[in-house]
């Protein structure tokens, strides 16, 4: 693959043609490899007559047929539009002020422009996506079912956006493992996401399925409590989910410690991810290939009805669109935010799908502009397939789970 300056593009197969993006073009030609044994004294013989040629035994290769005009058509119109979404997606990536990764991948031609598409970026909450892959995994394998109950008690209680809390009493919250996943991608909360975690074998379970299953560039944290106690430069105590208890402690961390954590974790995001694997992992998903039908259609389900981020990706959507999508949002320090996070699948009116991943390091300019900036890679996304209506290229296979 050749890039040229951050973005990246791949080819697109159409029929017989090959559409080449104007931009880059995918893939080498394999060159003769040169025998370079020592060359060995030649035998002396007599020499032999030359057959005779009989031109009836010539094979007659027939030329390849020519492209039918409206295929040519639709691969200049879709030439033109990779050209216009990868040259908008570099806009807005070279014009934000702040760290950003952005990656687009048509799901179904897995043709992907990005923006620093190779980047690791902190995820924050966008890690409960894995966590979610993994618990139905658990699901498909009859590990464990989401209609089993559990009790949530105040020691399971973690830190920063956990709404559960208000709902724990003396003896506890009694639930379901289902309810724990909704709330985890719908609410990002931060003790449902731990407790299915411990429940479908902890970090280590994740890392392995996302190394059975081939997610490249993804990471995965040591999970809600050790990732934001050492982001502050802190140990975790268990003290600190109760009450401020966590925010005292870290007001009280020497600003020079503090500082080497956070930049730290900036620079190497121990739960870092790049915005093409992202991507990868959502198009994948989406075809089916990660989970079964039935977990497939409930995850995407569930992460259509997410609550957080409404202004980020969700805001750019036109009539019609859907969006199935998880955020994360990070610690700030003086100002600076590291990790402000938003990936999904887009869904067109007629079900064709793009997995989008806008991934922002560091930051410091307003909310609104970090939103605006989302947005505008929604729209982009959606002008990409508006130009695409009406050429071949707009073909969807259809789908076990919908």
């Amino acid at each position: 693959m050749r890039k040229r300056g951050a973005g990246q593009f791949k080819l697109i197969g159409f029929g017989g043609l090959k559409l080449l993006p104007v931009l880059a073009l995918a893939g080498c030609v394999p060159q003769p490899q040169l025998d370079m044994t020592p060359a060995q004294p030649l035998a002396r013989s007599a020499p032999r007559p030359a057959a005779p040629i009989h031109l009836a035994a010539v094979q007659q290769r027939a030329p390849a047929p020519e492209p039918a005009p409206q295929q040519l058509r639709d691969a200049h119109e879709a030439a033109l539009a990779q050209r216009a979404l990868a040259a908008r997606i570099t806009e807005l990536g070279r014009t934000f002020p702040g760290e950003v990764g952005i990656a687009v991948r048509d799901v179904q031609s897995d043709w992907t422009t990005s923006w620093n598409g190779e980047k690791l970026f902190p995820q924050q909450s966008v890690s409960k996506f894995w966590v979610a892959i993994n618990v139905m995994e658990r699901v498909d394998e009859g590990q464990l079912d989401l209609g089993d109950p559990v009790t949530v008690r105040r020691q399971d209680l973690t830190l920063f956006h956990q709404p559960i809390r208000q709902m724990i009493g003396s003896n506890g919250y009694r639930t379901t493992y289902g309810d724990l996943l909704n709330r985890a991608l719908t609410q990002s909360d931060n003790t449902a996401n731990d407790m299915l975690l411990r429940r479908s074998g902890g970090p280590e379970a994740v890392r392995t399925m996302l190394a059975e299953k081939r997610l490249r560039g993804i990471r995965f944290g040591p999970g809600e409590r050790l990732l934001q106690a050492g982001i502050a430069g802190l140990t975790w105590s268990d003290s600190y989910s109760l009450g401020d208890r966590f925010y005292t402690a870290r007001a009280g961390v020497p600003a020079g410690r503090r500082r080497e954590a956070f930049e730290s974790y900036v620079a190497d995001p121990v739960d870092g991810a790049t915005p093409v694997g992202l991507a990868v992992g959502l198009a994948r998903l989406h075809r089916g290939e990660l989970l079964s039908a039935e977990s497939t259609r409930r995850l995407i389900e569930t992460m259509s009805n997410t609550r957080t981020g409404r202004q980020r990706l969700r805001g750019g959507l036109a009539p019609g669109w859907r969006l199935a999508h998880k955020t994360g949002t990070g610690q700030v320090l003086n100002g600076t935010q590291a990790g402000y996070n938003d990936i999904g699948i887009l869904i067109s009116p007629e079900g064709r799908a793009y997995a989008v991943a806008v991934m922002i390091g560091r930051t410091s300019v307003p909310l609104p502009r970090r939103m605006e900036m989302m947005q505008d890679v929604t729209r982009a996304t959606i002008a990409y397939h508006e130009a695409l209506r009406g050429t071949g290229f707009t073909t969807i296979p259809q789908r076990t789970y919908r």
